[in-house]
Parts: structure tokens; sequence; C-alpha cells
């Protein structure tokens, strides 16, 4: 059942939505080249439900780039080069930019290559994982993404100094008529981005996302500093979701030269400092293995199989990863993206600041 929040939420339409987004970003001083294209994915995560990663972002994004946190004219170039592989400076440059030329990259040395892999140094947040890892499906390739969290908010296995974060990892595996997999995940039990989110809509997060310092579950979003993500796993194994948002930070920040753990910054109380921040892509293409439509029918045929796997007592459905997204993105661009009011409040404020035309008058242009 829809909370009150959610029903009082407005529903906005995507193409206008990336219109506001383009307009703040054009206003903060990004090139419109840039701004579009930051735009466009921001409204796509809002799009396909990563209401976390979306336009909720808009306001602390334009907060870090007014006090200089940001460089809106990066340089984004390349510093190591080899047939299957990459790294690149983002120059501080907004993540979105940063790793979109990643994902980019990697599809065109995969076609050569087979497989390859695209990191990144000094970029920013990019809203969610999956947005790069689907960008290899329409070439008929495998997508995977890394990424270093932009602020601690879990310790080690039994302790209790914040040195990791939720460090996300996503797949995206194209099939034929099935929607593709998509697998998009926090090393903790829940990305901090859900935290947030149910804070701005004034909701409680469920037991067993967080504990606080003595180990009591937390539940209440606004008290979240007050103790730490749980990895995945929680209480009983979670020492595995430690280890995966261990080794991801390896491999998407250390191995980049980019922060990881108490390098890390948290881009939630500084506005104004580099986050150097760490993220990955890798492509793999299906043709250098073997035939595409044939490995596209082979997906579908085991996503079939398992929906219609025998079902616990009281289940309705058997969901593959990425299913419910693939709707929610079918839905929204019919119906609109719902926002909650404190969100609009907060978008109108920024337009205010900004100067521009607020996102209800945006729509309605």
């Amino acid at each position: 059942m829809a909370s009150p929040n959610e029903l009082q939420a407005s529903s906005v339409a995507p193409d206008r939505l990336e219109r506001f987004i383009r307009a703040a970003f054009l206003a903060l001083g990004l090139p419109d080249a840039d701004a579009a294209t930051v735009a466009r994915l921001m409204a796509e995560a809002d799009l396909q439900g990563s209401d976390g990663h979306g336009v909720i972002r808009l306001p602390q994004y334009a907060r870090r780039i007014l006090a200089g946190g940001i460089n809106t004219r990066p340089a984004i170039r390349v510093v190591q080069e080899r047939p299957g592989m990459a790294l690149l400076d983002g120059d501080n440059g907004m993540g979105h930019l940063v790793m979109r030329r990643a994902a980019v990259m990697a599809v065109e040395k995969a076609r050569t290559t087979g497989i390859a892999w695209v990191g990144a140094r000094w970029s920013n947040h990019a809203g969610p994982a999956s947005l790069y890892a689907r960008m290899p499906l329409a070439h008929g390739m495998i997508g995977l993404y890394f990424a270093v969290g932009n602020a601690n908010h879990m310790p080690a296995w039994g302790g209790l100094d914040m040195l990791l974060s939720t460090n996300p990892i996503a797949a995206a595996v194209p099939s034929g008529d099935e929607p593709p997999i998509v697998l998009d995940m926090a090393s903790t039990v829940a990305a901090y981005g859900k935290v947030k989110a149910l804070a701005a809509r004034g909701e409680m997060m469920p037991e067993g996302w967080m504990i606080d310092r003595a180990g009591q579950p937390l539940t209440d979003p606004k008290r979240a500093e007050e103790g730490f993500l749980l990895p995945l796993g929680g209480m009983q194994a979670g020492y595995k979701g430690y280890g995966l948002a261990m080794l991801i930070g390896i491999l998407a920040g250390t191995l980049n030269g980019a922060a990881m753990g108490s390098d890390v910054i948290d881009f939630n109380h500084d506005d104004g400092s580099a986050t150097n921040t760490g993220q990955a892509v890798c492509a793999i293409d299906v043709q250098a293995f073997g035939d595409v439509a044939a490995f596209k029918s082979r997906i579908d045929t085991l996503v079939r199989e398992l929906r219609a796997s025998e079902r616990i007592p009281g289940v309705q459905r058997i969901w593959m990863p990425g299913e419910q997204s693939h709707q929610r993105r079918i839905a929204y661009a019919r119906d609109g993206i719902p926002l909650s009011p404190k969100l609009l409040d907060d978008l109108g404020r920024l337009a205010q600041q900004l100067g521009i035309a607020s996102l209800q008058e945006t729509s309605h242009a």
C-alpha cells in the first residue's frame, strides 16, 4: 500500500524534469552539451525508480558547484592506456560526464579486445550504478560497474571507525524478448541514497538497515548520523558484505589512485573539497564468445525457467534483477515520475536561487 507521502506526490513528465535539470546546470555554469548529458542521466535515474540518485541530488550538486567543490568545465583526459584498458582523470568534473566517457571508451575498446576495463579518478558522484552498467547493452555487450561511495557509512566488520562506504556494484546482461538482467546493489544492506530518500519523504527505515554505535537498531533516517549502515548479510553474515565493500573499493579506488578508506571525503558535509571519487566500467563483448542472438535466446530461456520455478507459499512472483525497475520505467514514462512535496519545495527554492523557472512552471511550459 502506498504511504501518505507517496499519495501526495506530484507526477512530472520525464522530458520536463530533464529540461528543468538542464536549466539548473546551465545556470550553474556547465556548458550546454555537458548540462544536457547530466540532465538526461539524472532524469533517467528517476525514470527507473532510483529516486535516491536522481533529481533529489540536484540541490547537493548545486551546493558543491557553488562552493567550488566540482569543476564545471573539466578537461577529462586519458592518463594510462593499453588496448584493453584505460585510466581517466576526471579533472573533478561531474561524475556523470566522467563515467559516460568511461563507458563509451570501454565499449569501443571491447569491440577489438573482447573485454575492456576503464577506470577513473578525480571523478564525482555519478548517480545509480546501473546507468553505466546498462550502456554496453545497446552494443550487445555485458556491462559491469564499480565505485567507491562518496561518504563512509560503514566500519570494518566488528569495528566502529567509518572507513568503508556503500561501494556499489552493477551488472547488466543483454537478453532477447525478456527485459535485460540488471543487478544494481550496494555492498551494504541498503544504499545511503535510500536512507536520504526516506528521510525526504518523512518515512522510517526497516529494521536491519542501520544500527547505532551501541549495536541497537536505528530506524529513523533523520538520525542516520548516530549510527552506520550494516554490510550485506546483516548481523549474521555481514563479514561477506564487508569483504565485498573492501574489494570493490580496491578495484574502483585504490587501483585508480582515487580515494579509499580514510581518504574518502564526506560530500554530505563538505561542499568545497574535491572528492577524488574512483569508479570503473567493464564491457564484455558477447560476440567475442559466440553468436549474440543465441546468447540472448539462452538468457531468455533461463529467465523464463527461473520465473516459472516453484514458489514458496505466499510468494506471488519470482522477479529477475532489474525487472521491477524496467516496469517502473514503462509506468513512469507513461504516467510521469512521482516527486514528493518536500522535494518539490527544495527544487523550488533552488530554482529561485538560480533564477530559473520552477519545475512546476517548466512542467506547464
